[in-house]
Parts: C-alpha cells; sequence; structure tokens
C-alpha cells in the first residue's frame, strides 16, 4: 500500500522538484537541504522539502484563519500566471511585474502613489479625463496609468504593510526578502540550491525554474491559504 508520504514524493520527482541549478551556481547555506550531485547540478532531498512544505503550508493556513494578509510575489514571467491564479482565487494582493525598492521599508510613500493609482482610474472610468483635459493630457495620463497600472495593479487594495510575504523565487527577489526581514514579517519563499534561506523564515527548497515544479509548489500554497480561509 502507498504511504500519503511515497505518494507526495513522488508526486514531487514528477514535477522536478528535485533539480536544483548547476554545482558552481550553489549558495552553500543550502547545503542542508541537498542529496546529492548527478550529471553537474545538485540534487534536493526531498523528504526535507516535503517536510518544510508541509511546515510552511501550516503557518500559512493558521495566520490566513486569524485575518492576516500575504502578500504574493513573483517578478519571474513563468511564474506570472501561477501567482495570478492564486490571487485571483484567495483574494490577497501580488507583484508579478517588478518589485517596488521601499515597497514593505518605506509603504507611506508607496501607498501615496497606490492611491493616486487610484484616483486616475477612477476618475477614467467616470468619463472625467474628457472633461478635465485635452486630448495631449489624457494620452499623456493614459500612458501614466498604464505604468501605474503594471506596478499597482495587484495591490490595489492593499492599505497597510501586509503580514506575511511568500516569494516564489527566492534569488530573483532578493529584495522582496530583505525588506521583510528588515520589518521583521515573517516569509515564505521557495528556495532553489543558488537562494540564501537565511533571508527567510519558512524556506522551501526545490526547483524555481521548471514550470511544472512551480506548479506544484504554488498549487501547494494557494491549497494551505484556501484552508484558512475557510477554517
Amino acid at each position: 500500500m502507498i504511504t500519503e508520504e511515497k505518494k507526495t514524493l513522488t508526486d514531487m520527482i514528477k514535477a522536478a522538484c528535485h533539480f536544483g541549478h548547476g554545482v558552481a551556481k550553489w549558495n552553500p547555506k543550502m547545503r542542508r537541504y541537498l542529496y546529492k550531485k548527478q550529471d553537474g547540478i545538485h540534487i534536493f532531498d526531498l523528504t526535507k522539502t516535503q517536510k518544510a512544505l508541509q511546515v510552511a503550508e501550516k503557518f500559512l493556513e493558521e495566520k490566513v484563519s486569524e485575518g492576516k494578509t500575504v502578500l504574493l510575489v513573483s517578478t519571474k514571467l513563468q511564474a506570472e500566471k501561477l501567482v495570478l491564479d492564486a490571487a485571483d482565487k484567495t483574494g490577497f494582493p501580488y507583484i508579478t511585474r517588478k518589485w517596488i525598492p521601499g515597497f514593505l521599508t518605506n509603504f507611506d510613500t508607496v501607498n501615496k502613489r497606490i492611491q493616486y493609482f487610484n484616483q486616475l482610474r477612477e476618475e477614467q472610468d467616470a468619463g472625467m479625463w474628457d472633461r478635465k483635459y485635452k486630448k495631449k493630457e489624457r494620452l499623456m495620463l493614459s500612458r501614466t496609468l498604464a505604468k501605474l497600472q503594471d506596478a499597482f495593479g495587484g495591490v490595489s487594495n492593499l492599505k497597510k504593510v501586509p503580514d506575511i510575504v511568500v516569494v516564489f523565487d527566492a534569488v530573483r527577489d532578493e529584495l522582496a526578502l530583505r525588506e521583510a526581514k528588515k520589518l521583521g514579517l515573517p516569509s515564505v519563499a521557495i528556495c532553489d540550491s543558488n537562494a540564501d534561506p537565511d533571508l527567510v523564515t519558512y524556506p522551501i527548497p526545490g526547483n524555481d525554474d521548471a514550470i511544472k515544479s512551480l506548479t506544484y509548489f504554488a498549487t501547494s500554497i494557494t491549497a494551505a491559504l484556501l484552508r484558512g480561509k475557510i477554517s
């Protein structure tokens, strides 16, 4: 009889969660999560990945059930759809295009730009632009609104610093993790073999490049968030 644990490990292998980066790119701090080297790349110890994922899921579920706000972050193109899907299902804010330096550590200033973005969008939707501005001014405002949409479209309803940050690539979005750590905010992040797990409260060691692996982790994280929502 196949146990749930073995099934999970099998699913992780099928999703290529065990493949790290080339050995030359590794971060020695990830040593404790690695199993071996194979064909020039590091292989994760999936029993440790499984345990870390369970701990992260439990944490997220508990905190969401308490009403905490989670910010979903991934500026990696191949993860954008996964983050948008997670945000759509859970209703949590997200950032997928570019991390704005100081988003967390200088939130009061950033929030003013979010409010400006919301104001412009509301004025456009209400048809006020046609009455207030000339054609050239409307064109410039449209360009400004498009840029603000990319930056703040996923956080337009965020009124305060989020309680938790979830990152899908601990290297690419390292700045988000550093800002969270500076503020003492707990974080959850997928950490490939080149990442610094010390920046993350709940690191999930695993492949952050393969779409199958990203999908596996994103699905697990989303499920934990949803369980917290309904508990």
